[in-house]
């Protein structure tokens, strides 16, 4: 029986495992996160984007780095978070 669950779910749970990892590191991207403020201020610096929507954006990709943020300080420990 412990035969069996060797060879047959340990590969499907290494694997769902990665998975489960590499999600939370693509979620909580920080980096990609602040390149997005990047590209929001600079769209509003040429005139892209009008004062309003540049706010709102801004403030949405704040709130989203806060969060990635403190997940992973959080997850530090359990997930591999490659830069």
């Amino acid at each position: 029986m412990f035969l069996l669950d060797d060879l047959f779910l340990r590969p499907i749970t290494s694997l769902l495992t990665v998975i489960h990892d590499m999600a939370l590191q693509e979620r909580y991207d920080v980096e990609r996160i602040r390149d997005d403020l990047k590209e929001v201020r600079l769209l509003y610096e040429v005139g892209e984007l009008d004062a309003d929507a540049y706010d709102r954006r801004k403030a949405t990709l704040e709130s989203e780095l806060e969060v990635a943020e403190t997940a992973r300080e959080r997850l530090s420990g359990r997930v591999e978070v490659k830069r």
